[in-house]
């Protein structure tokens, strides 16, 4: 029997602490066949070493004790070379950005025959065993640009952090379809009430690639694929209501989580592409837009947190990078990042 295939794209920085347990819990989902290429965008705390090193066997790793499923063990050595391995590492040298990455991802599964569907997955999540395969085979022979699954976060493990993507046309501010409801109690969403599919968790077909073309780049961080939902032209958007990941959120780059508000950092890149993406779908709200600005850096400076209010602001106006940011992210991926 051929098993259905799935293409995925691991996006990596810095995510030495979290990405064993994705590749992991991946690699081992039964009933599929994977190609699964990580992307690594030049970071500096080992990760393209670990990944490597963990592949050949030679670095032992358990799944986290507090995986929130019960995961199947994964024989390893995980080859890493030839067109059938499952798994491959491309280091892009430089971080481009998200869209960068994910562009180079796909531009390399999109040769490999066969594959008509590309996953687009979080370093930061775990996977059920069932989730794989149920994107793989969800809906075949139905056309579509983007599906989604549901996204529950790692802890609480039963509450829900995204079953789609609203978009406020207004103000170009984002919400979270079903956020924080029971996993276990809410019924997955309609399709027809989702804007977008979350780039932490989000299934591109063949058809829209070849048709809207690669992420856009100039983000850097953010509405990539908001942007890439408004380019679908007629192809719909689809949900998968079995495939389900655990997201543990903002490792890498500070977003907001339950127990924590945004970095600066997230906030400058965040509202910065908020504001372009207004600016390229929707210039007539433009108005709009800047008044909400406004109104949550005031929120922001109200609560006690001046840092991120002068983020805000800065990205909202499109300015130069902060000096935080560009201290962050070193001088070559800063000249990317202001484009």
């Amino acid at each position: 029997m051929t098993l259905p295939a799935l293409g995925v794209v691991i996006v990596s920085f810095n995510s030495s602490d979290v990405i064993l347990d994705c590749l992991g819990t991946l690699l081992a989902a039964p009933g599929v066949r994977l190609h699964v290429v990580v992307v690594d965008n030049a970071s500096t705390d080992g990760t393209p070493a670990l990944v490597r090193d963990w592949a050949s066997g030679r670095v032992p790793h358990r799944p986290a004790p507090d995986l929130p499923f019960d995961a199947p063990p994964l024989p390893r050595p995980v080859a890493m070379e030839g067109p059938e391995a499952p798994l491959h590492l491309i280091e892009a040298g430089v971080n481009g950005g998200y869209g960068a990455g994910v562009n180079i991802g796909l531009s390399y599964l999109s040769g490999i025959d066969g594959l008509d569907r590309f996953w687009i997955l979080n370093p930061d999540a775990v996977v059920p065993p069932a989730t794989p395969r149920a994107f793989a085979t969800h809906d075949e022979g139905k056309p579509f640009a983007l599906m989604g699954g549901r996204v529950t976060y790692y802890e609480p493990a039963d509450m829900i952090q995204m079953d789609g993507g609203t978009l406020d046309r207004r103000t170009g501010v984002t919400g979270n379809l079903n956020l924080g409801a029971s996993f276990a109690t809410t019924p997955p969403p309609d399709p027809s009430r989702i804007d977008f599919i979350s780039g932490a968790n989000m299934v591109v077909s063949r058809a829209h690639y070849e048709t809207a073309g690669p992420m856009a780049e100039d983000y850097f961080l953010y509405y990539e694929e908001i942007d890439w939902s408004m380019r679908r032209g007629a192809l719909p958007l689809a949900f998968c209501p079995t495939a389900r990941i655990h997201h543990r959120a903002g490792t890498a780059i500070g977003s907001p989580t339950l127990a924590r508000i945004a970095s600066p950092f997230s906030i400058y890149f965040l509202h910065r592409a908020r504001m372009r993406f207004m600016r390229r779908f929707h210039p007539e709200a433009l108005p709009t837009a800047w008044a909400y600005s406004l109104a949550k850096a005031a929120q922001l400076l109200a609560r006690g947190y001046p840092a991120q209010a002068r983020a805000l602001i800065a990205g909202a106006r499109d300015a130069a990078l902060p000096r935080a940011v560009r201290d962050r992210l070193g001088p070559e991926a800063s000249r990317r990042a202001a484009r």
